[in-house]
């Protein structure tokens, strides 16, 4: 029996069980297919209902992962086989080239102040750019730079700047092989892409942006320095718009998800809010098909964004929004449920809440370790009562998002992280591995 084990996933969720794991002795190798873990949550201003910086609370735990000495982290890699059973699994893990040493940078960003190349940066949504080598942020972990091949032009120069001569432009790909005892899934969300639903003009309209985008705009790490503009001309906005349920509680075949996304309401009320911090004279609107602020604390986070920060909550779901080809402003049809009257809305900016869908990759994961999925794409435990944590194989477990909306927040996250890792323990520690 391996008293080892496997973690696939970098969020918030995969950080815990992998602290957790560590802290019980366990060696953990941590799997992230992206150059930094840190999840979503590293991509947040700020966190509900209280407000603090979600960095402040993230950072500690990603720079506590990558120097526990029970904690071997392999970022920009993903799983390829998976063979064995709970107790002694052969994993084979592709690691892909960063074309930089990771021993050698010290992340000084001097290769990236020098590259003449520019390519839209993906952390922030797409919104502002990043150059062909690149942090992929100020806080990422590892601090290693990556290069980006396709936009790469090979000049060089980056090599020919590297004070620690880390840049190696050669490098090769490399099949890492691991044994463990067991495996944690923890591959998070994805956002759905607004833009199945033409009729709310995303991809359109540049004033119709997605909640993600928002956060990347209102961080003061973000592409604007923490500025809220229209994207049209980059204007304040004055007059805004949240609109719920992007595609959640959506029951058309192919573009919608029937579930309710749980975490939407409450994000959606914590950006009102921060908008009303950045802006105190502007105008917020949320329109909602039903409130479900769940949680400690929630409700009362609601309440005080209607009373303290003049919030306006509309029930409605509106149909179109259409824009005004001089000023670009937004005209947003949404229905009166008391007087069943349509009512045109003139909005500077518009924000869209989609709903929250499986990773990316999923199905392939899934595939390569035998596990099940749900209806929605989502891991299907093997019971959701008695052993909500365990997959239907023995030995592979799950937590945070990818277990579907029942995780509503960071803290279920974080606790859900801490609950594997007990689980496992538990597992690896008793007949039942042997």
């Amino acid at each position: 029996m391996q008293k080892a084990v496997l973690v696939i996933g970098g969020g918030v969720a995969g950080i815990q069980a992998s602290l957790d794991l560590a802290n019980r002795g366990f060696k953990v190798h941590l799997v992230e297919r992206n150059p930094s873990i840190g999840g979503r949550m590293a991509q947040l201003d700020k966190t509900f209902p209280t407000m603090d910086c979600s960095m402040c609370i993230l950072a500690p735990k990603m720079i506590e992962c990558s120097h526990h000495p029970n904690v071997q982290l392999l970022s920009y890699s993903e799983i390829r086989e998976v063979k064995g059973s709970v107790g002694n699994f052969r994993v084979k893990v592709f690691k892909k080239p960063r074309y930089v040493d990771e021993r050698k940078c010290t992340g000084c960003g001097i290769c990236s102040e020098n590259c003449p190349t520019e390519a839209p940066n993906e952390f922030d949504e797409d919104i502002g750019a990043r150059k062909a080598i690149y942090l992929p942020f100020p806080q990422a972990v590892p601090r290693v730079a990556v290069i980006d091949k396709e936009n790469c032009v090979e000049c060089g120069l980056c090599e020919k700047v590297c004070p620690a001569g880390a840049v190696n432009r050669e490098q090769q790909p490399e099949v890492v092989e691991l044994d463990v005892g067991a495996i944690v899934v923890a591959t998070g969300f994805d956002m759905f892409d607004p833009s199945a639903i033409p009729q709310y003009g995303y991809g359109r309209f540049k004033n119709v942006i997605s909640a993600m985008e928002l956060e990347r705009l209102l961080c003061a790490s973000g592409p604007t320095g923490g500025h809220l503009i229209r994207p049209a001309e980059g204007k304040r906005p004055r007059h805004i718009a949240f609109i719920q349920c992007v595609g959640s509680r959506d029951r058309r075949e192919g573009i919608g998800h029937p579930y309710c996304s749980s975490i939407c309401c409450k994000y959606a009320v914590k950006d009102a809010v921060l908008i009303k911090e950045h802006a105190p004279n502007s105008l917020v609107s949320i329109f909602y098909i039903d409130l479900r602020a769940f949680g400690r604390g929630f409700q009362e986070f609601v309440n005080r964004a209607k009373s303290e920060f003049g919030i306006e909550f509309i029930r409605s779901n509106p149909g179109e929004i259409s824009e005004d080809s001089k000023t670009n402003d937004l005209l947003v049809s949404s229905e009166n449920p008391i007087t069943r009257t349509v009512q045109n809305t003139r909005f500077d900016l518009v924000i869209l809440c989609p709903a929250l869908i499986p990773s990316k990759g999923m199905p392939e994961l899934a595939k390569t370790l035998g596990i099940e999925l749900d209806n929605y794409g989502f891991v299907k435990p093997v019971d959701s009562v008695r052993k909500p944590l365990d997959t239907t194989v023995q030995g592979i477990f799950c937590c945070g998002y990818c277990l579907g909306p029942k995780t509503g927040d960071i803290p279920d996250s974080i606790t859900q992280g801490s609950a594997t890792a007990a689980r496992v323990a538990e597992v690896l520690t008793s007949k039942e591995a042997s």
